[in-house]
């Protein structure tokens, strides 16, 4: 891969880093459609920039955005399922095999990656992308003993990394930080599901019990600043640690319309089918 190649991901991805992960444009489109296929097809993730999104997006979105992205380019992204303790397909991310690159380039664009490997870089891997959880740095997939370690970590603020390959076949990914302990939060198989499938779990994705909240997330990342909006609690969490609010119902549409860049129109309109 040429390092320009490579510096045009990483700019996706930051540029990525800006949107808001919320699922009310989801439930404002499901409401005004009635259907999860019809309300997935009005998703403009995959036919518009950043910029003029709706308003931001769950892991689908994201993840979706990605991989048209990478296509465009050229490249050829592997669709992932993310599965949590007994919720399968519940997550999603995309993993870009057998990248190429100098090791120059990879430790002048993403230098912990030295860190991660050990003393030298690989420069032959592949790579995990998952913008839905807020990571929004291509994550080095380690390989399985006996040729690998079968584990990597990336000190990223505020919520360090580690991918775990337990078989070849399977990936964990494990986050903590500011004293907390890592926790694993979901189980990927690497081999990848179609675009078909991929499509067949987003539809799904519009009847799960998270549909009946509003569900907000974004990362200031030049702050390491993590906020999480879910059932009237906000949390923020950055390098020393985590802090809980009620936020008032009365004030809820300014508050959140503020903290997560959101349009008070759309934060309003989503509350109000949830208030039904």
């Amino acid at each position: 891969m040429e390092p320009a190649t490579w510096q045009k991901i990483l700019d996706l991805c930051d540029k990525l880093s800006n949107v808001t992960y919320e699922n009310l444009t989801k439930i404002i489109r499901l409401e005004s459609t009635g259907s999860a296929t019809a309300a997935r097809n009005l998703d403009d993730s995959d036919r518009n920039d950043i910029d003029t999104w709706m308003g931001g997006g769950t892991c689908f979105s994201m993840t979706w955005h990605l991989y048209q992205s990478f296509a465009d380019m050229g490249l050829h992204p592997r669709l992932v399922m993310g599965h949590k303790r007994k919720e399968r397909n519940i997550h999603c991310a995309l993993i870009l095999p057998n990248v190429s690159l100098d090791t120059a380039t990879l430790s002048s664009n993403t230098p912990y990656l030295k860190a991660t490997e050990g003393s030298d870089l690989i420069a032959h891997s592949s790579y995990l992308f998952d913008p839905g959880y807020l990571i929004f740095d291509p994550l080095q997939i380690p390989l399985q003993p006996p040729f690998g370690t079968g584990e990597a970590f990336f000190p990223l603020v505020p919520n360090c990394v580690r991918l775990v390959r337990p078989t070849e076949d399977r990936m964990e990914l494990w986050t903590g930080g500011a004293g907390a302990p890592m926790k694993l939060r979901f189980e990927y198989p690497v081999e990848g599901v179609s675009v078909e499938e991929f499509k067949q779990h987003w539809s799904e994705s519009f009847y799960r019990e998270m549909m009946t909240y509003p569900v907000l997330n974004r990362l200031d990342r030049e702050h390491g600043i993590q906020y999480y909006y879910q059932k009237g609690n906000l949390v923020v969490r950055d390098a020393n640690g985590s802090r809980m609010e009620r936020i008032d119902e009365s004030l809820r549409v300014e508050k959140l319309s503020e903290i997560f860049r959101l349009s008070p129109d759309l934060v309003e309109k989503a509350l109000g089918i949830l208030s039904r």
